[in-house]
């Protein structure tokens, strides 16, 4: 039997994610304040987030009396020199996002959450992630793309932005917004096993 569970997230890159594992859901979004607290560590904030969205869909299963799965939610941020990095609003913050990570390492943090049977259980996967050395035109094509709206960093490293990611060391689907491994791991904690 196939197992299934809600996704507390549109991304398609983390429904991608799951089908690859063979893991069926049901998109349930959560619309949570996504605001950092003021000296909120990156991993502490998106730790919060994952329990906080999968909390969000757990009480509204509950009052809409939607059958009982399990729920995973997931936040991922970019952290440069200890800053978060959220999505830019405008194209000008994209831009200003890859000048700072131009030539060189930042990090990538991605929290997971899994509520089951009244528990919430967390993971977190960090990626170190060296980008190579962007021109100002490198910069301005990519960002014109219209790739890095809605993407943590500016950037989406399973995109066009492969093509200037040097090297990285930790999960590439991590860096995605979804971590296979921890993933799994979690589901199997749970008794929820894909394989």
């Amino acid at each position: 039997m196939t197992l299934k569970i809600y996704l507390a997230s549109r991304s398609p890159r983390r429904g991608e994610l799951l089908r690859q594992i063979g893991v069926a859901f049901d998109v349930l979004p959560s619309d949570v304040d996504e605001s950092v607290h003021p000296g909120e560590a990156p991993e502490h904030y998106v730790l919060r987030l994952a329990r906080e969205k999968a909390e969000a869909c757990a009480e509204r299963i509950a009052a809409d009396g939607l059958p009982d799965l399990p729920i995973l939610a997931a936040d991922t941020t970019v952290c440069a020199d200890g800053e978060i990095l959220g999505k830019p609003e405008r194209d000008e913050d994209a831009c200003a996002m890859l000048r700072r990570m131009s030539d060189r390492w930042h990090t990538v943090h991605t929290g997971i959450a899994l509520a089951h049977r009244g528990r919430i259980e967390v993971a977190i996967s960090s990626t170190q992630v060296e980008v190579a050395p962007l021109s100002a035109a490198e910069i301005a094509a990519y960002v014109a793309s219209g790739e890095p709206r809605d993407k943590a960093g500016g950037y989406g490293i399973q995109g066009l932005a492969g093509a200037f990611i040097r090297r990285i060391e930790g999960s590439f689907s991590g860096v995605m917004g979804l971590p296979v491994y921890e993933t799994a791991q979690l589901l199997k904690k749970s008794g929820l096993n894909v394989l």
